[in-house]
């Protein structure tokens, strides 16, 4: 397969789409679809497969927040030695350089804003490169990785007609 854009889009869409789905969507044989995956995933272009959970769902102790990071770099220290040592804390679900009015956008997941501010001001804040973090707690999640989460088109608006 030339192109594997095609795939890698179908993959993020539903990653539960089985190799005969792939191959009838994209026009391929099953064969070449198993031969891109497997070499795809060789070359590291794909990472894993998850779910998209909505937690609210089942379980509402569990806290997210975005951390904003501002650091400040010596001669001897980069993003990447940065970014390395934050991506090793469990804690740490994602981790972007950014840019704008802050270096890094970092996901935190928690039992409790308790257990994720303790994370931040004694695991994050004193690495020597933060210079300051800001914390915003996720209240509700609308989409996450493409999928919308929604009360299944209840509207309780009135309806209006013309």
């Amino acid at each position: 397969m030339d192109q594997p854009d095609e795939l890698l889009e179908l993959l993020c869409e539903n990653a539960r789409y089985s190799t005969g789905d792939l191959a009838r969507l994209t026009g391929r044989t099953e064969a070449e679809v198993e031969a891109t995956i497997d070499e795809l995933e060789a070359e590291g272009v794909i990472q894993g497969y998850t779910a998209v959970v909505d937690w609210d769902e089942i379980d509402d102790q569990r806290v997210q927040a975005h951390v904003e990071l501002n650091v400040t770099l010596d001669r001897e220290t980069s993003y990447r030695d940065v970014a390395e040592r934050l991506a090793g804390f469990p804690e740490v679900q994602g981790l972007r350089l950014v840019s704008g009015d802050y270096d890094f956008a970092l996901e935190v997941e928690g039992d409790n804003m308790r257990e994720v501010s303790r994370f931040i001001s004694d695991k994050v804040a004193p690495l020597p490169e933060i210079t300051q973090t800001v914390t915003h707690y996720i209240m509700e999640t609308y989409k996450q990785s493409g999928h919308r989460f929604d009360d299944g088109g209840d509207d309780d608006r009135l309806s209006v007609t013309p």
